[in-house]
């Protein structure tokens, strides 16, 4: 732009990004002896930014602004504030004697507006999701740019090669958040049969500020420690089985099927307990299915076991489209309670002549020694009537033995307690001492 004598160079608009350095433009050409210099920030009024005389002042009013070093009347900010962006005016006022040099010099002031833009890239972003199965609903949210960021999804396979994700089913929304705005976008995807995906990614790209930034979704199977690969019955293929007892409870893989127990996996005779589920890490989201024996398994995460009478070992199938893992969860009677219900050491019912077995040592004391008061009682009472009445005790004539034939009726229950387990269904079936088959 040419003023006057003096060819003003300037930039109508100027960018920066926050907490960066702004670079205004204001340089003269041909370059001439400077008498005063002005930086303004126009609003409602004009602000004073910066003053230069080169006799007594190099004043920055604002703080954050000095002259730049490449021309000595460009003004620098920094580090750059959003409240720094709007409209700023440059004065330079010059001594001119239009090269006569034997004329005194005239001061020459000229003036240049120019805009500056402040670009904030995205201060966070995040991802949420909602899987049922193999099928996906993902949310990008990027909070906080100016202006607002773009958003694209790729997926990565477990071989490392990125390809971007198509446009499906998707929806975007820009939201102003103040000054600045947040952009979202959701997209719909289901994941074909046998599909290895290492990850999929929302990345977020901020142009103005070249801010790339990547939010990942790590897709993880379920895992357990210890496993085997065992043919079962409920399932047309083999699946990875092993024992909750099995698992050393190290957190340093991730995905790890955990069990816990309330109140515990050892209980008194009668207790009701409940088995949870959890895998940490895994995505998609897994299923989880709960069985005891042959009986229809019971489906989520917690499963209540109600006034549990005797050892029972359950199992918990958890499986995404990664793939699926059994634990088998035994749960244990711990007082002597259990013995008049149950006899570890055999297998089977209760059978004939048992119902004593289950009497504590004390219970069998207290009965030998209510015997032995009641003989002494008899006999003090045989021997006092004989001695009153002068007879005696045995008359020597000899009798034939009287035989008493005895028979032992058998403990026998019809009703046999039932074990229930509760979730959103219930699990029942005969007590017995043999593990269920799995």
């Amino acid at each position: 732009t040419l003023i006057g004598t003096v060819d003003l160079k300037y930039d109508d608009v100027s960018y920066a990004t926050v907490h960066q350095s702004a670079f205004l433009r204001c340089g003269m050409m041909p370059v001439q002896p400077i008498k005063e210099l002005w930086w303004f920030k126009i609003g409602a009024s004009e602000e004073r930014v910066y003053y230069y005389d080169p006799t007594s002042v190099d004043a920055a009013l604002m703080k954050r602004a000095r002259r730049s070093s490449r021309d000595n009347t460009s003004l620098e900010i920094h580090p750059t504030q959003l409240s720094d962006e709007g409209e700023y005016k440059c004065r330079i006022v010059v001594w001119d004697n239009t090269g006569n040099s034997t004329e005194p010099s005239v001061p020459i002031s000229k003036e240049a507006r120019m805009m500056l833009k402040v670009n904030v890239p995205p201060e966070k972003v995040e991802i949420t999701h909602l899987t049922s199965g193999r099928n996906l609903s993902l949310r990008c949210k990027s909070e906080g740019a100016k202006p607002p960021a773009d958003i694209l999804w790729t997926k990565t396979s477990p071989d490392g090669v990125e390809t971007e994700i198509p446009d499906l089913s998707k929806t975007r929304e820009i939201e102003p958040a103040g000054e600045l705005y947040d952009t979202a976008e959701q997209i719909f995807y289901q994941l074909e049969e046998n599909e290895m995906i290492a990850k999929i990614s929302c990345v977020v790209r901020h142009h103005n500020t070249n801010t790339t930034i990547y939010k990942n979704i790590t897709f993880v199977s379920p895992a357990i420690q210890n496993a085997l690969k065992v043919t079962i019955q409920r399932f047309a293929e083999p699946v990875l089985y092993s024992s909750i007892e099995n698992q050393d409870g190290q957190d340093n893989k991730a995905g790890l099927v955990k069990i816990s127990a309330d109140p515990g996996f050892k209980v008194p005779y009668n207790t009701s307990v409940t088995l949870k589920a959890a895998a940490p890490g895994v995505f998609p989201e897994p299923r989880y299915l709960w069985w005891v024996g042959d009986q229809t398994g019971i489906a989520g995460r917690e499963l209540r076991i109600d006034n549990l009478e005797e050892d029972k070992s359950y199992y918990v199938l958890a499986e995404n489209p990664l793939g699926r893992v059994v634990l088998e969860v035994p749960v244990h009677i711990t007082t002597s309670d259990y013995s008049q219900w149950n006899d570890s050491s055999r297998d089977g019912d209760v059978n004939e002549g048992d119902t004593t077995e289950g009497l504590d040592t004390g219970a069998i004391i207290g009965i030998v020694i209510g015997a032995l008061i009641a003989v002494f009682f008899i006999g003090f009472a045989v021997w006092y009537w004989t001695i009153r009445d002068g007879t005696q005790v045995f008359s020597p004539k000899k009798e034939k033995p009287h035989t008493i034939d005895e028979e032992t009726v058998p403990f026998r229950s019809t009703d046999k307690p039932l074990l229930r387990t509760i979730s959103t269904q219930t699990l029942e079936g005969r007590r017995s001492r043999r593990e269920p088959s799995i």
